[in-house]
């Protein structure tokens, strides 16, 4: 990686998750270089319930309640080391535990889902949202790229987001055929070939990638190249948990916890192009209360208390727990 300056910080992230299996230690982890600002923004606004804010005079985050606009995080230039069109990232960054072609390892089909249903819900619910604010803006419907697809997009399958043209690039040809959203696709093995020259310029409105953007060995030319699809002020919208296969994602990302992927992946809109706002969002919806327990008197009183309180929190349990789901967005 290139030096860094002397303002700038390197987060060394070190693996958290218990749902990730443990690798070696590469010589070199680093994620990413960003100003302390940009680091004490996200580290603030995640573990203080993105409720508080930097007395710092030249922070102009807007962290906000998740009940709002989901906000962690906006990233500038300015929170970057190197400027945009520079690459900080090694090839050792982007290696693998297994490094062999990808063909093999997705030759079967699989037809399963890579994160609970209530992640899928949310980002169902995000999709329906950003989408819908495309359509209303141009007054036509939405054209819509999915990269690393499969059998299942996670689109909206109501009216309210009109949908044009649904693309998918994929590695399995019987899971692109089974997606009945996509209106077309293309099985394409983008760590081999990350050129996307079946794509004209400027033809989408919103390219998205779920929980996928880990296995990327080639990002910089991917993001380049969804900029160049794009259409002016369309969205690139990057959403990811804490699962993966762990021999298939990058080592820096398996070194890296919440804070770090989210900051992996801000790096890579910054330095493939110029884009007008970056943004990393957490698209989960709020935790809800655990009901209070009633009295030993109001359940002998009324023994069916008791059940219904039972039955309420293990609800409220099961809404609170389960995959986190984070995106990053970009706007062209």
């Amino acid at each position: 990686m290139n030096p860094c300056h002397h303002h700038d910080i390197v987060l060394f992230c070190l693996l958290r998750s218990a749902t990730y299996q443990p690798v070696q230690k590469p010589t070199t982890m680093i994620v990413s270089t960003i100003r302390i600002s940009a680091l004490a923004a996200l580290f603030t606004t995640v573990c203080n319930g993105f409720s508080a804010s930097l007395s710092n005079s030249r922070q102009r985050r807007k962290p906000v309640g998740l009940s709002a606009q989901r906000l962690i995080c906006e990233f500038e230039a300015s929170d970057f080391s190197l400027a945009t069109g520079e690459w900080p990232y090694t090839t050792q960054d982007l290696s693998r535990l297994d490094n062999s072609k990808d063909d093999f390892f997705y030759d079967t089909p699989r037809f399963v889902t890579h994160i609970d249903d209530r992640a899928i819900e949310s980002l169902t619910n995000f999709y329906r949202e950003e989408m819908a604010a495309v359509a209303l803006k141009k007054k036509t419907n939405v054209d819509v790229l999915d990269l690393c697809s499969s059998w299942i997009s996670h689109l909206p399958d109501d009216d309210i987001v009109p949908f044009g043209k649904v693309v998918g690039i994929g590695m399995n040809q019987q899971e692109l055929e089974a997606n009945k959203q996509l209106t077309d696709y293309f099985v394409q093995d983008l760590n081999e070939n990350p050129k996307l020259e079946q794509l004209e310029d400027a033809s989408f409105d919103v390219i998205c990638n779920v929980v996928s953007v880990d296995y990327l060995t080639k990002p910089k030319e991917i993001f380049q190249e969804m900029h160049r699809i794009l259409r002016p002020g369309g969205l690139a919208l990057m959403s990811f948990s804490n699962r993966c296969f762990p021999s298939k994602a990058v080592n820096m990302w398996l070194q890296a916890d919440d804070i770090g992927r989210m900051t992996i992946v801000g790096s890579y809109f910054h330095y493939t192009a110029k884009w007008n706002r970056i943004e990393a969002l957490d698209i989960l919806p709020e935790k809800v209360e655990r009901p209070k327990a009633p009295s030993m008197t109001e359940i002998l009183q009324n023994p069916s208390s008791g059940f219904a309180w039972m039955t309420t929190a293990a609800a409220v349990q099961k809404q609170n727990t389960g995959d986190p789901m984070f995106v990053v967005k970009a706007v062209k």
